[in-house]
């Protein structure tokens, strides 16, 4: 197992080589640059903004830039936003938290939903239950997740029932420890239904066909046979037997939740690293992008990882 890890940290190095040098060369090509604005305003002096230039690496080649910018990220150096003059390390870990907590609860919420459902109408299967919840799945793996955004947040926008936009009221750092955990949760609500609808009702499709076919296998009927009640029967041999194939699924389930909150984060306005990597684009702030790229695909990296250890 060591030897296993080990081997597949190995793999993780090309391709986040691979991965960063496409990004910085992309961010290059992308038209104008970050100090565009900068030069335009007369209040910055062109003497200023060619120290600027040279202290962000813009006087040196592409490959020159790239290979200092990965000799400091190597060592844990992402360098500094242009844009917030900050350090990126800090910059992102504070957006990395917000985006990890999502895709954490809209983890949970497509589990806990998705299995006892799936379980349900197999067990009911051609029942009025099976056939609503499925084709309520069908119509939530179908449904694009920034439309059921748009959606809520009209919801949200007409009943006053929820925060609409943000991870966070304005007044948080104003708020006792318990109060913040409430505000949080209040406004994860939406983002975790958003992120987590086309999650569960495939989840559910899945749980749903192995349930079927695991109730009609010998060993199942050889349990009944024996007389066992059946709540043990589906709790002992069809429910434990079911879950394993979502065993692997949970390494990938997290690192394509990681990926696709940037989406969701965009459009609801979350102070996560989707947000933030669409902010630093548009304003071709290249180390939070190069930041942005390498925090998100190490997460996914892991993700896998912790799926292949699951088998």
């Amino acid at each position: 197992m060591i030897r296993f890890v080990l081997r597949r940290l190995a793999h993780m190095v090309p391709v986040l080589f691979g991965v960063t040098l496409i990004t910085f060369v992309v961010v290059d090509l992308a038209p104008g640059d970050h100090f565009a604005a900068l030069r335009m305003n007369p209040a910055f002096s062109p003497e200023f903004i060619a120290e600027l230039e040279a202290e962000f690496g813009y006087g040196d080649p592409l490959l020159v830039r790239y290979a200092k910018w990965a000799l400091r990220a190597i060592q844990g150096d992402l360098g500094i936003s242009m844009a917030y003059r900050v350090d990126v390390v800090d910059l992102i870990a504070a957006r990395a938290l917000n985006t990890v907590i999502l895709a954490v609860s809209s983890m949970l919420f497509t589990w806990l939903l998705a299995i006892p459902i799936g379980l349900w109408v197999a067990l009911h299967q051609f029942s009025a239950s099976d056939r609503i919840l499925s084709f309520l799945s069908f119509f939530g793996m179908s449904i694009p997740n920034f439309f059921l955004a748009f959606l809520l947040m009209y919801f949200a926008l007409e009943t006053g029932w929820f925060p609409v936009g943000g991870s966070f009221s304005v007044h948080y750092e104003l708020l006792g420890p318990a109060e913040r955990i409430l505000d949080r949760l209040h406004h994860l609500i939406l983002p975790t239904v958003v992120l987590g609808t086309a999650g569960m009702a495939s989840l559910m499709r899945l749980m749903r066909a192995n349930v079927l076919e695991i109730k009609e296998a010998e060993y199942v009927r050889t349990a009944r046979a024996k007389g066992l009640p059946e709540r043990t029967v589906v709790g002992k041999h069809i429910l434990r037997n079911a879950l394993n194939p979502f065993v692997t699924l949970a390494g990938y389930e997290l690192g394509t939740l990681l990926s696709g909150a940037a989406l969701v984060e965009a459009v609801m306005q979350l102070q996560g690293l989707g947000s933030l990597m669409l902010e630093a684009v548009r304003s071709l702030d290249v180390f939070v992008v190069m930041g942005a790229v390498t925090m998100g695909s190490l997460l996914l990296l892991v993700g896998n990882l912790l799926a292949d250890i699951g088998l």
